[in-house]
């Protein structure tokens, strides 16, 4: 998957017309493209679409224009644009109760590298998690984490040969058994995989 460049993105004033739109877009793209594991954390998958959304809405918000400005916003997020070999995902720990996900974040330390994904009946992949800075402390974990999971050429190929995918957490504060991806949510996984051809 092709990373975003300058020449990718809307000005301020083509993206303030053509926001709605493009957000509604994002919004039914994502639909497909999230995994609950669990009652309370969610995985977003990301790709080259929300993370055009992400970055132009840093840029409205920011009202940033100038060329190094955003540069520096594609340098930030284009690292999480999946290679054809992974899938990177923004893993949300979702707590409603305010004094609730204070103890359980204070729980769940280490929960980033707990969770796994796994290609049919090959080997679980667990993450690589938060490579642009560390988010959690000896005492708790952040409540947002950024996890890229590296396949095996021989799982891409399974993937998109048509292999269930299945994912699940294995943190003594919250476990997940394996749970399935749906059809749709593992159809736009194996869209983010460049299969090895000999």
């Amino acid at each position: 998957m092709t990373k975003l460049t300058p020449d990718d993105l809307w000005s301020l004033e083509t993206y303030a017309r053509r926001r709605a739109e493009f957000r509604a877009e994002v919004m039914s793209h994502k639909r497909n493209r999230q995994l609950m594991l669990g009652e309370h954390v969610r995985l977003f998958f990301e790709d080259r679409t929300t993370i055009q959304y992400q970055i132009q809405e840093m840029l409205r918000v920011e009202k940033l224009f100038e060329v190094q400005e955003i540069q520096d916003e594609l340098d930030a997020y284009n690292p999480l644009i999946p290679d054809g070999s992974n899938w990177k995902a923004t893993m949300m720990i979702e707590f409603t109760d305010v004094e609730e996900r204070h103890r359980r974040l204070a729980e769940m330390v280490g929960i980033e590298h707990r969770v796994w994904m796994r290609v049919g009946d090959l080997d679980r992949v667990t993450p690589i998690a938060d490579e642009d800075m560390e988010r959690s402390t000896e005492d708790k974990t952040s409540s947002v984490h950024f996890l890229r999971f590296e396949l095996t050429p021989e799982m891409v190929g399974a993937a998109c040969a048509g292999a269930k995918v299945t994912a699940g957490i294995g943190h003594p504060a919250y476990r997940v058994e394996a749970t399935e991806l749906s059809p749709a949510l593992r159809d736009a996984l194996v869209g983010d995989l460049a299969p090895v051809t000999h």
